[in-house]
């Protein structure tokens, strides 16, 4: 038996149609905010991709340019 996978999640209202070259200041700086307090909030990278549009290169770029310190990889240890 196959283990279940996740839901995909849908691109968040405000985030449709931003994910483009030419995005304005006050969208990106949206981004990144967002992208920060929900990294900080325990989401991953590939859930925020999936929620802004945008590829999970370009989520660590908005969390490098946001000063976040992204976390390793894996699930974290039970102690």
């Amino acid at each position: 038996m196959p283990y279940p996978g996740r839901p995909v999640l849908e691109v968040l209202p405000e985030f449709v149609g931003t994910a483009s070259t030419r995005q304005t200041p006050e969208q990106r700086a949206r981004l990144l905010a967002f992208c920060a307090e929900q990294y900080a909030a325990g989401r991953s990278i590939h859930e925020l991709a999936e929620l802004t549009g945008r590829t999970q290169s370009a989520v660590r770029r908005a969390l490098d340019q946001a000063g976040v310190q992204r976390r390793g990889r894996g699930a974290q240890r039970l102690e």
